[in-house]
């Protein structure tokens, strides 16, 4: 990936540290709430101590019916609650109704209740919940979760950082709402994806919910749907390109820079393929940035293949590669795997590539069509014979993998499926498309088409399947294993950049999570319910690589990873005030 990238920087490497970074800024926690245990008293600052009514309506300090009487006294809290004191656990029970308020009334009790039933869950708070959210943004948008920055605030940009109340900002998750899921462009209402992305951040990764920013850049839209519709909370204008488009981003991440320092973590979210590779490439030299639909795919699907090894036998290089979909998540996915590999054979990853095939919506890619692709197209351009389809292409190619991330549903046909079970004992097929409606196929066809042989994972979840009298679990390959664990990693080794090794880390260390008991139900992710022991492990290997590279400012290196993430995580139970 870095290889491809570098490309596009004339040369310039994450490692070199380009001077173009130098930018002042940054925040320090100011009250210390950040680095307080648990039993630690607390006071419920919010630009005074908060009280009373103020403190009911306070997301990040409101306990509801469960403060106690020594704090009803001491908060001014007589008479504007109920006289019975109830417990966390018991408001846990009652969230599960209606979960989604909660993260706007009291975000301890809502983070409480994701942590402890993540598998029930993570449908409701992100895909494929999250994106029928952002369909309907405009007309369910009740009071805002994160900062909008439109063209309207071209040159005030940092003024409008500013007016963001918290101050010790750790992660940005950012997008211009422009390719939502499989859903396309949705503009503003966008805004969606990086609430639930930092949701599961906090919830998955133990990032302080404080210092999380979620942000929309606005630079219009080219949904005809939205510009005509009354409710449409965006700017009503076709979307801002080129130079202006730009201008705009490039101000845009030298104030983040300014306002919170050189260790802040800009994730860019659903940008259209043209701006993802783009931005990338030209701010991965100066910003610590990561783009989970390309790097943070990769390092998933990259962890389930390895995983997959086991059950399907062979090395990486053993097997042979079939895309369908060639945009930032198929190249992005393509390329790691194509470096996992070049780093276990010693091969240049020239060579490696070759055993890595893509099929885009013109057919397979291929040199003859070298001239007419985008640059990011043009690595995995083989020599061979133009190829129209892809059963044609599974019957050309013969390949042992089949993964799908085309943003297109019902692409793995019955005849698809069988043919990869006619080149291979256990074909290993992965639909990675969001939401369920998109899947390329469902877990009931791959399993019943391959005649129960397939070792099947997907993007969205799938309930388990009955097949001639046995039952089959298919993994999901959701980026929410790696992207918490990945961030929380930079955060806690100060990390100023991230690089291909460290997707690399964070994939292996995934892989391992892999047990014998999930491999006997032909699973190649382990269960969610682990998920904040996975995603310790993942921040642990992170930081060790960060270390490793020389991209780590913070010193010295705690002596057990492990150890020192899980310290660093935050816990969502209330605590006592003062």
């Amino acid at each position: 990936m870095e290889s491809t990238l570098k490309a596009l920087r004339d040369g310039e490497s994450v490692l070199d540290l380009s001077p173009r970074s130098t930018v002042s800024g940054g925040v320090e926690d100011v009250y210390g709430e950040d680095r307080a245990t648990e039993d630690q008293l607390v006071t419920p600052w919010t630009f005074s101590v908060a009280s009373g009514y103020s403190l009911l309506r306070d997301p990040q300090y409101n306990k509801g019916l469960a403060f106690t009487e020594k704090e009803r006294d001491a908060h001014y809290l007589r008479g504007l609650l109920p006289p019975t004191i109830s417990t966390q656990q018991l408001q846990e029970k009652k969230m599960m109704n209606n979960i989604r308020q909660y993260q706007e009334r009291n975000e301890r009790l809502f983070y409480k209740l994701l942590i402890d039933n993540v598998e029930e869950l993570l449908p409701v708070v992100y895909t494929p919940t999250v994106g029928e959210a952002c369909q309907k943004y405009g007309s369910i948008f009740r009071r805002p979760q994160g900062l909008y920055i439109s063209l309207k605030e071209k040159g005030k940009i940092l003024e409008v950082l500013k007016n963001w109340p918290e101050r010790s900002i750790q992660v940005i998750v950012v997008t211009d709402g422009e390719r939502i899921l499989g859903l396309g462009d949705l503009g503003c209402q966008g805004m969606g994806i990086p609430v639930g992305k930092l949701a599961l951040y906090t919830a998955l990764g133990g990032v302080r919910p404080s210092s999380c920013l979620p942000i929309t850049i606005d630079v219009g839209t080219n949904n005809e749907q939205l510009l005509n519709d009354e409710f449409y909370i965006g700017l009503r204008q076709k979307r801002a390109t080129g130079q202006e488009y730009y201008e705009l981003l490039h101000e845009f991440m030298t104030a983040v820079k300014q306002n919170y320092g050189e260790k802040v973590l800009i994730q860019f979210e659903d940008f259209a393929n043209h701006n993802a590779f783009e931005l990338l490439a030209k701010y991965g030299t100066t910003h610590l940035v990561f783009n989970d639909d390309i790097q943070g795919t990769a390092s998933v699907v990259l962890a389930g293949v390895v995983a997959a090894l086991k059950l399907i036998g062979g090395t990486l290089a053993d097997h042979t590669f079939l895309f369908l979909g060639a945009g930032e998540a198929g190249t992005g996915i393509a390329e790691l795997i194509a470096l996992e590999m070049s780093k276990q054979t010693k091969s240049p990853i020239e060579e490696t590539r070759k055993k890595i095939w893509l099929v885009d919506s013109k057919g397979l890619i291929v040199n003859s069509r070298a001239n007419s692709l985008q640059h990011f197209k043009k690595p995995w351009a083989h020599e061979h014979e133009p190829v129209s389809s892809l059963i044609d292409a599974v019957k050309a190619i013969k390949p042992t993998v089949l993964i799908g991330s085309s943003g297109v549903g019902k692409t793995f046909t019955k005849e698809v499926v069988e043919a990869m079970t006619s080149n291979n004992e256990k074909p290993l097929i992965m639909a990675l498309s969001n939401p369920t409606s998109q899947s390329e196929c469902t877990a009931e066809e791959a399993y019943q088409w391959s005649e129960g042989r397939a070792i099947f994972a997907s993007g969205s979840p799938f309930d388990p399947v009955e097949h001639k009298g046995k039952v089959y679990f298919s993994g999901q390959a959701n980026n929410a294993y790696i992207f918490p664990g990945f961030g929380l990693g930079l955060v806690i080794s100060g990390a100023i950049r991230v690089h291909d090794d460290m997707l690399l880390a964070a994939s292996e260390a995934l892989a391992k999570q892999v047990t014998e008991e999930n491999y006997k139900k032909g699973l190649i992710y382990p269960p969610f319910s682990d998920i904040r022991k996975i995603s310790a492990n993942i921040a642990a290997s992170v930081a060790a690589k960060a270390y490793e590279l020389g991209l780590a400012t913070r010193l010295p290196r705690p002596e057990n990873l492990v150890k020192y993430a899980e310290s660093c995580m935050y816990t969502p139970l209330y605590r006592n005030y003062r």
